[in-house]
């Protein structure tokens, strides 16, 4: 969707994995892979799946933990002709539901526990649904093996469901370039090599997390894929696998500087990377404390471009605030409120433009014109931009800081939530008439989420039966701190609530 100059890209199935054969490519709890058994396991699943799936460019969802499934779908997929559509393993039925009838799954793979969650109605017609394990032990039993695929770079790869501001999760359309020039950016400006061994806490249903992989198997290192319980987990794994690289949001960075580090486990580390919201001076103090031999990258990003920023860490300790500058492959513009590229210190609007910049939103051409139009006048690459919506300003050094944000987005512990998935959530329980989510700012979340409610007339609290009901919908990343009951809402000169009041008010 972006214009010249041109990029060399392949297929994301092609990707190098230059691993010698014999070296570790995935560490999982039961086995480890090497390279040869990668390459191997990826061309079997795909060879299963172009059988079971023969329409190219169907889509095929997954719903489970971090295992073999998840790490060798979105290659094996992408090499079978189809897309791949990963789920937050976090989310509900509900959610899980919404994702497969919009992208219309052709194939439901996920573990056992997950997939009895799901009730009659809630996978569509013509979805075939099959355990992980009983998925792999097809693709070994089979033994067709796949080739390399013939795509076109530009060709669909993946879905990435994504919260809006408003509605239901809506799917970011990525390609094989995307994901190819991603993985190698990321891997180009963290100097990953071959002896780099990945921590991969962050899920892959997210754009980073999925990287994550991509970028370390283009690099020839080793990824270990991790689902912890709790922080004191990630030092265990540290210390077990010799990690060099950890990604990480900054409520789990607050944690982790809580934790005990033995030095020796603590020097492992050669970089840390901060990805989900924006680090404090603080944190990046306790950060630099805690592992001092470690480079700490600061980045920013958003799905619908992968990644738009990173801050060199020779500049973390003079500039702890700052997003960076544009990574490779990407653009990043500063648009003032005149249409025009901001001068030095004026606020305006992020715009990445480039070939990072994703296909648009899933069947929903509405809302991909509002975020998805044309590069500004100015813009080295054309084509199409993504107008982000974030105000930012750019420093006369050329670094960017962050503004705010210009939607009603909450961000929490690294999430993505759309305030009115969890309002559409409170009425459908039948308890309450009226309800505004909010993002309240807070110290270990970035943002904690408030609920207002007004109750029926004859004005009973029932806020431990509300939260009962929501915690059974609602996956606990959007859970409310707090639920404020309300007997009125109040009222602006439009007509609607006044979430703007209320805002200003739950943040006092």
């Amino acid at each position: 969707m972006s214009g010249a100059p041109d990029h060399p890209t392949r297929p994301i199935d092609h990707l190098p994995l230059l691993g010698a054969d014999r070296d570790p490519a995935l560490v999982l709890r039961s086995h480890t892979l090497s390279y040869q058994d990668l390459r191997s396991r990826v061309a079997l699943l795909a060879g299963w799946l172009a059988r079971e799936v023969p329409e190219k460019g169907a889509r095929i969802a997954t719903w489970a933990a971090k295992g073999e499934l998840t790490c060798l779908m979105p290659l094996a997929a992408a090499r079978a002709g189809l897309v791949h559509v990963p789920v937050n393993p976090l989310l509900k039925r509900a959610q899980v539901a919404h994702i497969l009838a919009d992208s219309g799954a052709a194939m439901l793979a996920g573990t056992p526990a997950r997939l009895k969650t799901l009730e009659a109605g809630d996978v569509p017609g013509g979805c075939a649904v099959i355990e992980e394990e009983a998925a792999i032990a097809a693709a070994h039993e089979a033994g067709d093996e796949c080739g390399p695929s013939g795509a076109d770079p530009d060709d669909l790869a993946a879905i990435l469901y994504t919260s809006g501001s408003t509605g239901r999760p809506k799917g970011v359309m990525l390609s094989h370039a995307n994901l190819w020039l991603g993985a190698e950016s990321v891997a180009g400006y963290l100097g990953l090599e071959s002896d780099d061994r990945t921590l991969a806490v962050l899920p892959f249903a997210f754009d980073y997390g999925q990287n994550q992989l991509f970028s370390t198997w283009y690099a020839g290192g080793c990824v270990v894929p991790l689902d912890y319980l709790v922080p004191r987990d990630l030092v265990k794994a540290v210390g077990r696998h010799a990690i060099t690289t950890l990604a990480a949001v900054p409520p789990l960075w607050v944690q982790v500087c809580e934790l005990d580090w033995a030095p020796d486990v603590a020097a492992n580390l050669r970089r840390l990377t901060n990805s989900g919201g924006a680090l404090t001076t603080d944190l990046v103090r306790k950060l630099r404390a805690v592992f001092p031999e470690a480079r700490l990258f600061a980045m920013y990003g958003l799905t619908e471009a992968f990644r738009s920023t990173y801050l060199d860490p020779a500049l973390i300790d003079s500039h702890p605030t700052s997003m960076g500058k544009a990574i490779p492959h990407a653009e990043v513009l500063v648009i003032n409120d005149m249409g025009h590229i901001a001068q030095n210190d004026q606020e305006g609007e992020l715009v990445h433009c480039g070939p990072l910049v994703a296909q648009g939103y899933w069947q929903d051409p509405g809302r991909t014109v509002e975020r998805f139009r044309p590069a500004p006048s100015g813009s080295r690459y054309g084509g199409t931009a993504v107008w982000s919506g974030d105000r930012v300003r750019r420093s006369a050094e050329g670094l960017l800081y962050f503004v705010g944000r210009r939607d009603a987005m909450i961000k929490s512990a690294g999430n993505r939530i759309s305030p009115q998935e969890i309002e559409e959530a409170a009425l459908a329980t039948g308890l309450v008439a009226e309800a505004v989510a909010l993002g309240v700012p807070d110290d270990r979340l970035g943002q904690a989420v408030h609920l207002v409610v007004r109750g029926h007339p004859d004005g009973s609290d029932r806020s431990d039966e509300l939260q009962r009901n929501l915690m059974q919908q609602l996956p606990n990343f959007m859970q409310p701190t707090l639920i404020h009951w309300r007997d009125a809402m109040p009222i602006g000169p439009n007509g609607k609530i006044d979430r703007t009041g209320l805002q200003a008010e739950l943040a006092v």
